[in-house]
């Protein structure tokens, strides 16, 4: 199960290299997890720095401290580098 999951992972680290600057867009799912890619969104990604929307201002503070995690699980699998996330509270309208 160990093989299929690094082979997997190598698979869909090729296919996020060969996107270059929309990389880490596509890569935010990855280096997050599916349950906090649940409730973000990545928005956009210029001059090494990655925009995250979140859901509030409780959100954006709890991901803050996850921000060396998440570089290191963009940085491994993206082309161009990710030096920063910038987390911005988006209040949806229910």
């Amino acid at each position: 199960m160990q093989q299929a999951r690094s082979t997997l992972r190598k698979i869909v680290a090729d296919m996020v290299r060969r996107e270059g600057a929309d990389g880490p867009v596509m890569a935010w799912p990855l280096a997050c997890g599916a349950k906090i890619a649940e409730r973000t969104s990545a928005l956009g990604f210029a001059n090494g720095v990655l925009i995250v929307s979140v859901p509030d201002e409780a959100w954006r503070r709890q991901l803050r401290g996850f921000v060396p995690q998440y570089l290191a699980a963009l940085n491994q699998i993206v082309a161009e580098p990710v030096n920063e996330i910038q987390f911005r509270a988006v209040h949806r309208q229910r």
